[in-house]
């Protein structure tokens, strides 16, 4: 199978590259790149003239809630809903049940994506036995088994022993520590931000302070075992200043903002709708100006969604006892778009370094590139295309989302997994 891809704008940082460049793909591989390339033999001809042509999206830190959770979401359904949403590999994180925390559980993600998954599925191991906190898993074991890190994500690890012995053996390894910031003992019922808006709406909130001191134990704690650590959906000014520092210092610290804290804050919270219960919370205007700065000077190295789908019953409870938690994979590209791209706060260069080549480096795998040889993944971004969010139009069985009407511009087109087109709008 041969595809001309003609016209797009391609944006690889691998290579450096960000022009008006034509792609074959030749049996899943990028076969030649340049412009005006003749259409012989080809079997397709995917005309993109003023839309984007990125590497592959890759997001560190999804939810397919699979096994245990699916009345939440399947392997199946998050993955076809990551599809639409511009993504060619993602990492489920291991909070399941039972929890991703052995080879059996890792084996049964992996087997069952093969079957059932249209992109590139790669698990991530739990930190600890069922994320109770108390004994360290055999990551070793796991890593053999497929996954790609190690988190207790939904949690943290609060015995700082473990995490460190945890770390060494993710150092020893090769594989990052995708962390989950928050003191449970701060929490105390918390349901969403600790603030004016909170003391309004008669709701407990969670103070900065519940992420910040798990960030800087962390950052601690890899400066000393030498662990790649990458802080997963950052919400705080002084997350931001903590990265910024140990990145300064040398520490091998990574981190990722989602759409909703690079888009919401507290104010946005007109009432009680748990759509915007999530964890961390939406935080005040002056973080989410900070966060907005990180991921501009590129304190930030990476854009996920921590799409986190629960059943309609579930978030019927009101903010005080529904679940954390929103979609996300289907309006990432658009909300990036909408509030970063077009509002110049990164260039679609930096939004390709975000979503694809960043995330592969952090993960040490071989994509986010279309450089000639490597494996055709690619996602195609119409810049100027509008459209209204609407939950009911979610493959997601989660419909959980407080962007229910926004309004977009910039839309995934074609989502393209070793040459094959998985969705096409």
């Amino acid at each position: 199978m041969t595809t001309l891809i003609k016209g797009g704008r391609l944006i690889d940082p691998a290579t450096k590259t960000d022009v008006i460049m034509d792609i074959i793909v030749k049996d899943g591989i990028v076969a030649e790149r340049g412009e005006n390339l003749a259409a012989d033999g080809a079997d397709e001809i995917v005309e993109v003239t003023g839309c984007y042509v990125m590497p592959g999206l890759i997001d560190l830190h999804v939810h397919l809630r699979e096994p245990g959770f699916e009345h939440k979401e399947t392997i199946e359904t998050g993955t076809k809903a990551m599809a639409k949403g511009g993504f060619t590999s993602v990492c489920p994180m291991p909070n399941t049940k039972p929890a991703t925390d052995c080879v059996e559980v890792v084996k049964y993600i992996v087997d069952k994506a093969k079957e059932v998954s249209p992109i590139n599925v790669l698990p991530v191991g739990a930190v600890t036995l069922g994320q109770a906190g108390k004994e360290m898993t055999d990551i070793a074991a796991m890593k053999e088994a497929g996954i790609y890190a190690i988190s207790e994500d939904g949690k943290s690890v609060m015995n700082s022993g473990i995490y460190r012995e945890a770390m060494r053996e993710a150092a020893r390894l090769g594989i990052p520590v995708l962390a989950h910031c928050e003191d449970i003992n701060l929490v105390q019922g918390g349901a969403m931000n600790a603030g004016k808006r909170a003391e309004e709406l008669g709701m407990k909130g969670i103070s900065n302070a519940v992420e910040d001191i798990i960030t800087a134990r962390d950052i601690m704690i890899a400066k000393e075992t030498g662990a790649t650590l990458h802080l997963c959906h950052c919400s705080t000014k002084d997350s931001v200043r903590m990265i910024r520092e140990a990145k300064a210092e040398g520490i091998k610290v990574t981190g990722e903002v989602c759409p909703h804290h690079f888009t919401l804050c507290e104010e946005d919270i007109k009432e009680d709708d748990s759509n915007y219960k999530m964890n961390p919370p939406v935080r005040g205007r002056e973080d989410l100006e900070a966060l907005i700065e990180g991921l501009h000077d590129n304190t930030f190295d990476a854009i996920s969604t921590d799409h986190a789908p629960h059943h309609v019953d579930e978030k019927a409870k009101g903010m005080a006892t529904a679940p954390f938690g929103i979609v996300g994979s289907e309006t990432a590209v658009e909300l990036t778009m909408t509030e970063l791209v077009h509002k110049g706060v990164i260039t679609p260069y930096q939004m390709a370094e975000k979503m694809s080549y960043n995330p592969a480096r952090i993960l040490g795998i071989d994509k986010g590139s279309l450089e000639v040889g490597k494996v055709a993944d690619i996602t195609i971004i119409d810049p100027e295309r509008e459209h209204v969010i609407k939950a009911e139009e979610f493959v997601s069985k989660g419909k959980n989302t407080p962007f229910e009407g926004y309004k977009s511009k910039g839309v995934v087109v074609r989502t393209i997994v070793a040459g094959k087109t998985v969705y096409k709008l």
